[in-house]
């Protein structure tokens, strides 16, 4: 409790510093109603990991490091040296308590990119997912929880990021990767497109203080097979 109130008051001292006051009392605002309600669609995608050679995904930007973390001690050390995740996402050190593993892009001490994984169920609880079933047992796992500054965007992150995520799951065994995309985010939804990724379901969820609703359908014939309805970038 005591590092999640640290974490809070230091994200707030940096959206205060780098965006000013109305940023922030919008994203405490947000943050505070998410408890209350919630409405979302989502497309829920499967894909096999370990695809494409990395020289076709490096991104467009210049003098950039990628670190994968594992543990809140991992992430004290990049703090140390000024690469500290965690003020960008206020659930960081719970993730990693609850055993989820981040991948972080910086480019000198700035984040530019943030994507996680999950591979246990207790993991996958704590990136917030919608409640769509992983086999783990089977070599499954779940990616989320992907972010990408705004300063940086559509260069290639989101999919670097993809893929060495991927990169990192098949060397470890895993053979399948599942994940959510909200209906709207049609940039996350071209990234999978890439990938070949196949989505398998469209749900809806629906959450009102304690109560919580969720509907899953089957996609349209379309959908399913190209896993976005226009051509990709």
């Amino acid at each position: 409790m005591i590092r999640r109130l640290s974490t809070l008051f230091r994200r707030a001292k940096h959206v205060f510093r780098t965006e000013g006051l109305i940023p922030l009392l919008w994203q405490g605002f947000t943050f505070l109603a998410g408890y209350f309600f919630r409405y979302r669609t989502y497309y829920l995608y499967e894909y096999t990991l370990g695809q494409g050679d990395e020289a076709e995904f490096t991104p467009k930007i210049q003098d950039f490091t990628l670190e994968v973390v594992s543990t809140n001690q991992q992430a004290d050390e990049l703090a140390a040296r000024g690469l500290d995740f965690r003020l960008q996402d206020s659930h960081a050190s719970q993730k990693l308590d609850q055993g989820a593993i981040a991948f972080c892009i910086f480019v000198g001490r700035e984040l530019v990119h943030i994507g996680w994984v999950a591979l246990t169920q207790e993991a996958k609880e704590s990136l917030n997912e919608p409640r769509y079933k992983v086999d783990f047992a089977s070599g499954e796992v779940c990616v989320g929880g992907v972010w990408t500054n705004p300063k940086y965007r559509g260069r290639g992150l989101m999919t670097y990021g993809y893929f060495k995520r991927s990169q990192f799951l098949k060397q470890r065994g895993k053979v399948l990767g599942r994940a959510s995309v909200i209906k709207g985010s049609i940039a996350a939804q071209r990234v999978h497109a890439k990938f070949n990724s196949r989505v398998y379901a469209e749900v809806r969820y629906l959450k009102i203080l304690c109560w919580k609703f969720w509907k899953e359908k089957s996609p349209a014939p379309d959908k399913e097979r190209r896993g976005w309805d226009s051509n990709p970038r």
